[in-house]
């Protein structure tokens, strides 16, 4: 049996990844900042020697993409040196490395999808930081698979879909509809995730939602599957403007690594209830 170690088990990602794991036969060990603090070599270095898993599955990352434009001594700190230490020695044990990146490392100019040997150009600190974790683990570890997604959401996180059935009840809501990508179920990450390590062909993927939409389209949908009335309006990016710039067009070629974002969605609708 396999022994895959996950970074961040207690994120949103994290706590639908392990039991999946659990059920498709790998021994799963829980790792988050109390029990291995990434930033430091030596801790890094002292757990995995210990542990010797065959995998590592690195989902722990500085995520507040707003915070990052003024806190980027902390997220460089995490998503590249966090990660630099985590390549290193994964590559050092023989050990496989799933590293979990970003569509925020394009730069959202273009109008066709991104394919994973396009070339990166980050609009913001969060979306630069990652891109700095991929090029250490392609750096430093051989045996790796990069698997950038997008506007995730999940069970166990504060999340867009969350965020906007909560908001359902307001007078009118305005979203955002010139920002395009591609939504992600966690469940649906996870699974692209289960056929990266099965498959063994390393290097970097694109493990989004299927098919494209604007903030303004996902949310539509989301209330359409709810069964909730919404004064719902279309607004543009400089009606609500951010600290960190958002690529407008962030849609990611996938391969059908995963299914049509609708379906998940379909999915994730009626396990919320």
């Amino acid at each position: 049996m396999k022994k895959i170690l996950v970074t961040g088990a207690n994120g949103m990602l994290g706590q639908d990844l392990c039991p999946a794991l659990t059920e498709n036969g790998y021994e799963v060990i829980k790792t988050d900042i109390a029990d291995m603090d990434i930033t430091k070599y030596e801790v890094v270095k002292c757990v995995l020697t210990d542990k010797k898993p065959d995998i590592v599955i690195h989902c722990a990352a500085y995520t507040n993409v707003d915070k990052a434009e003024e806190d980027i001594e902390l997220a460089r700190l995490i998503n590249k040196s966090g990660t630099e230490n985590i390549a290193k020695v994964c590559a050092d044990i023989d050990a496989e490395l799933v590293y979990i990146s970003t569509d925020y490392v394009f730069s959202g100019d273009g109008n066709k999808p991104y394919l994973p040997t396009d070339k990166t150009n980050p609009l913001n600190n969060y979306g630069l930081t990652k891109w700095e974790g991929e090029e250490a683990v392609r750096k430093y570890c051989p045996k790796h698979y990069i698997a950038r997604t997008s506007w995730l959401y999940g069970i166990h996180g504060k999340n867009f879909v969350e965020t906007m059935i909560a908001l359902a009840d307001k007078p009118e809501l305005k979203v955002v509809d010139d920002q395009t990508g591609c939504p992600t179920w966690t469940m649906e990450l996870v699974r692209g995730i289960l056929k990266l390590i099965k498959d063994q062909n390393y290097g970097t993927f694109h493990v989004c939602g299927s098919g494209y939409t604007s903030w303004y389209g996902f949310a539509k949908k989301i209330f359409e599957l709810a069964g909730l009335n919404v004064n719902l309006k279309p607004c543009t990016t400089d009606e609500f403007p951010r600290p960190a710039k958002r690529p407008k067009y962030s849609v990611m070629e996938n391969y059908g690594i995963t299914r049509h974002w609708e379906e998940a969605l379909k999915d994730y609708m009626k396990l919320r209830k």
